[in-house]
């Protein structure tokens, strides 16, 4: 083997070494990554759930003030009607009289 190839050889060894780090590093870099992206979506999965909730109970909130509007609307309407039937009676009790 002449000078030439040794040099060319111990060149080649270097930059495959060089490639070797290279992808031991990105491989790394992909594990880091693999397992942020794990986290963030186990944080997604959550704050989905989360909405679902707060969604769910934004309905409920919802149908309670249509129900106690309802049982607001109609205590009044009781009270309107009992203050006239005490009207109607009173007109009666003077017709009577």
């Amino acid at each position: 083997m002449t000078e030439d190839h040794k040099r060319l050889l111990a060149v080649f060894e270097v930059r495959v070494r060089d490639l070797i780090a290279l992808c031991e590093k990105q491989k790394h870099k992909i594990d880091e990554l693999t397992t942020a992206l794990d986290t963030k979506d186990v944080d997604l999965q959550q704050a989905k759930k989360k909405i679902d909730e707060l969604n769910a109970k934004c309905d409920n909130m919802l149908t309670a003030r249509v129900v106690s509007i309802n049982e607001e609307e109609a205590k009044g309407a009781r009270l309107r009607l009992s203050r006239l039937v005490r009207e109607v009676d009173k007109c009666i009790a003077l017709l009577n009289e």
